[in-house]
């Protein structure tokens, strides 16, 4: 008995410790499940009232322009700008010989003295005779000329003054002078040169560049859809939002100065289906230039209750469909296919399939399916970012 008494205290223990094991792999097996469950990052979603911003491209054009011409042919004396500059209105460009016009200017004013002096003596005879008719001593008809020739007078004063005005007019005209204010570009001819009145070949031209229009571009069918929108009463117009545009420069920089919305055009063009919108920006340092492309986000107005996910929680399927997980209330991944036509910034703006309260799967969907069981977890995106 006393032999034996040790092997029965270790087969105890043994038995002692497997029973032991067995509870904690029970424990272990209990919890395993719970502790399995995938963990996805979810966004809740809310409705909000979102303004709807459009991107166009466009591109920039002069806000008015003037190709100088000159009115009167002769050889140019010379240039007075200087190309590139900055010109105002009426500033002298360049000086047409005046010789010839100057000559012509005194010959039409010899014309008008002859055709005054000639009035005067129509106009004491055609008195005279006026007297004369009443006592009879001149006929009719001698009066009759005389009354005539008095006018014929009149009307050749008149010819000569037109003829005097347009001497000088002609000769003001050999001074080229700027019709706008703006930047004037390289000139088209040198001193010494022939030019010849209303000549196709402008000699300079004259941009004025502040402020500067914005022509922008937007499809025909996208007009629509916005009309449509407005008409059923989803999308509201604001119009101390709608008439502001900002601008991204080519480089990807944006533009310092806000810009209003002019004019649209009211017809399509069918070489391109779209139709024209103009803006107009201020541009006092001239960083905008004629011909340059620019993209323009444009307020079309405000969406009530929209519903904005992000764009790293939408997929495609096969079928090119926007799709989107999101975990329902008892924590299982449903499959949605969604309407959503348009971003806005980083978002979707899903106009169906996604409600307020939804929770939008947006990390980890790699590692679900739909019906699967998850754990869902608030997605922190500062700390995406900072891990990044």
């Amino acid at each position: 008995m006393r032999t034996q008494s040790p092997n029965l205290l270790f087969s105890c223990m043994v038995l002692a410790g497997a029973l032991t094991l067995a509870a904690c792999s029970q424990d272990q097996a209990g919890t395993a499940p719970a502790a399995s469950l995938p963990e996805v990052g979810i966004v809740s979603l809310a409705a909000q009232d979102t303004s709807l911003i459009r991107e166009l491209p466009g591109r920039t054009s002069a806000y008015q322009t003037a190709e100088i011409r000159p009115q009167v042919s002769g050889i140019v004396l010379k240039r007075e700008f200087t190309e590139g500059a900055n010109v105002k209105a009426g500033q002298a460009l360049y000086q047409i010989d005046p010789a010839t016009f100057e000559a012509t200017l005194a010959s039409a004013r010899a014309s008008l003295a002859r055709a005054e002096a000639n009035l005067a003596s129509s106009k004491a005879k055609a008195t005279r005779y006026a007297e004369l008719l009443k006592s009879k001593m001149v006929s009719q008809q001698d009066y009759d000329e005389a009354q005539a020739s008095f006018k014929q007078a009149e009307a050749d004063v008149l010819a000569a003054k037109a003829q005097l005005q347009t001497a000088r007019i002609n000769l003001d005209y050999t001074r080229v002078a700027a019709p706008i204010s703006g930047q004037i570009s390289k000139s088209s001819i040198t001193a010494g040169a022939l030019v010849t009145a209303n000549q196709t070949t402008a000699l300079a031209t004259i941009s004025q560049l502040d402020p500067i229009y914005v022509d922008l571009t937007q499809s025909s069918a996208e007009l629509l859809k916005l009309k449509q929108a407005l008409a059923n009463g989803q999308v509201i117009q604001d119009q101390a939002l709608q008439t502001r545009v900002t601008l991204t420069l080519e480089d990807g920089s944006q533009y310092t100065h806000t810009g209003t919305l002019q004019f649209s055009e009211v017809t399509v063009d069918p070489s391109t289906g779209s139709v024209t919108l103009r803006a107009l920006f201020p541009n006092p340092e001239q960083l905008l230039l004629p011909g340059m492309y620019v993209r323009a986000q444009v307020v079309e107005g405000v969406r009530s209750n929209a519903i904005l996910a992000p764009q790293r929680g939408i997929s495609r399927n096969a079928k090119g469909e926007a799709t989107a997980l999101v975990v329902n209330a008892e924590g299982v991944v449903e499959a949605r296919i969604l309407k959503a036509e348009r971003t806005l910034g980083s978002d979707w703006l899903v106009e169906e399939g996604l409600q307020a309260g939804d929770k939008l799967i947006v990390e980890g969907l790699q590692k679900v399916r739909p019906g699967a069981q998850v754990k869902a977890v608030a997605f922190n995106s500062e700390a995406v970012q900072g891990g990044q």
